[in-house]
């Protein structure tokens, strides 16, 4: 086998895929189907999943002799699927009109003209938040916040991403001064396709600017605590969904892997977040495929986003500490603890760290009535060696480090409409609130 790095980013090649007039994959007539298999048939139905040109969206191994999988099968391919005979719900009938209820990508719409909070005038309108929006526009908005609490924040950078786009962020902080409190560390869009998590991030920033001078449960979380915020840490991954193909978890750096002449060519290259040096890097959960969509990499840590998040979460640790780190996903709804790598090891603080995610999911379900499943990653949801919470729970020794899967349960699953953004953001924020004020 023959591996060779590119330095652009490869379309998927799968039978019968559509182009639009705009260059970009669609799905239309796809079905995507939530498959459950048990030990035995588990090896069997993964080797089938290439023949039939079908993409995987999630797993959920966290039950013993239980698997499900949902999988967005091609029209071409329905009628094979269904000869497999697998135990198998629907659950959409079209993933091309779900990728339609996202809308079209909207620009920045500027800023509101009155509001109650900080620096009025110069916020962002809050319509930013009732669309998805091109990746310029989220560097725009990020600008704007910034100028909307001048004195109390900076825009930040954690290194550059292996196509040269700079991994951007904001720094917030209180009455304190800058840097001189323990960090809350919060990252988005690790995988590409999860676009909901970075605009979550990005209306708990939002919302952290616009309520400090009005809420004092807010003013006392950032007296108390510096906010380091990156909305969306795999920006190349994040520009190739919005341009080329909307469902690839497309980690990076890509890479074209050719086996006996024929190459791989869907969900190649490093998961950002299987990459973390953390010392259980080669363990279950991750790939030594480049074929595969949680291939490793060739060694720990050897991705561009990975190294500059990373020594940027050093420093932190390095210098007040980290009090807090959240990587935001999507999809599932799971508040999960540590640890990824092993399904009996457990944080020295495990106890507080159980209690508090059951209560941060209890002040989520309090808004809207979502309901979020609460566990460490490898029990609860699947083996994750290499993943971020393992990492800043042993490495960087941050207090809580946890990976948060926002909605849905698969309805819509990465493809999640516009109208929901809101209505995420909200019952987010909510759940933050709870953990600022209850450490």
């Amino acid at each position: 086998m023959r591996f060779l790095r590119v330095a652009l980013f490869i379309a998927p090649l799968a039978v019968g895929v559509q182009i639009d007039r705009q260059g970009r994959e669609t799905y239309d007539g796809y079905k995507v189907f939530r498959v459950v298999t048990d030990d035995e048939q588990l090896t069997g139905f993964e080797a089938q999943l290439g023949s039939l040109s079908a993409i995987e969206l999630s797993r959920n191994r966290g039950h013993i002799d239980a698997h499900h999988f949902d999988i967005a099968v091609p029209p071409e391919s329905l009628d094979a699927f269904e000869a497999l005979n697998y135990e198998a719900e629907t659950l959409t009938e079209d993933l091309g009109a779900d990728i339609a209820l996202e809308g079209e990508l909207q620009p920045f719409p500027g800023l509101e003209k009155s509001t109650s909070g900080v620096a009025a005038a110069a916020l962002p309108s809050f319509s930013w938040f009732s669309a998805y929006h091109p990746y310029a526009d989220h560097l725009t908005f990020l600008k704007s916040l910034q100028a909307a609490f001048p004195s109390n924040s900076e825009l930040i950078t954690a290194g550059t991403s292996f196509e040269g786009r700079t991994i951007q962020g904001i720094h917030l902080w209180g009455s304190g001064g800058k840097g001189s409190k323990p960090a809350i560390y919060y990252h988005g869009n690790v995988h590409a396709r999860e676009w909901i998590s970075s605009i979550t991030v990005e209306y708990i920033t939002y919302q952290l600017i616009n309520n400090y001078s009005n809420d004092t449960a807010i003013k006392a979380a950032l007296d108390n605590y510096d906010f380091y915020i990156l909305p969306i840490v795999n920006p190349d991954g994040f520009v190739y969904t919005q341009t080329t193909t909307r469902l690839v978890r497309y980690p990076s750096p890509p890479v074209l892997a050719t086996c006996g002449g024929e190459s791989l060519l869907r969900g190649v290259g490093t998961d950002i977040n299987r990459n973390w040096p953390n010392g259980h890097w080669d363990g279950a959960g991750s790939s030594t495929s480049p074929g595969s969509e949680t291939y490793r990499g060739e060694a720990p840590g050897d991705t561009p986003e990975n190294t500059g998040i990373r020594i940027f979460g050093d420093k932190l640790g390095a210098g007040k500490g980290i009090k807090l780190y959240i990587d935001f996903h999507s999809y599932g709804q799971y508040i999960l603890t540590p640890y990824g790598y092993s399904c009996s090891a457990t944080a020295p603080n495990q106890s507080k760290q159980d209690t508090l995610a059951r209560n941060t999911g209890a002040a989520i379900a309090a808004v809207h009535g979502t309901r979020f499943t609460t566990g460490q990653t490898c029990a609860t949801l699947y083996a994750t060696a290499g993943g971020s919470n393992d990492y800043f729970t042993d490495v960087t020794t941050a207090e809580l480090a946890w990976a948060i899967e926002l909605r849905d349960t698969g309805t819509y699953g990465f493809t999640l409409p516009a109208n929901q953004i809101i209505p995420t953001g909200e019952e987010t924020w909510a759940g933050q609130k709870y953990l600022w004020a209850n450490f």
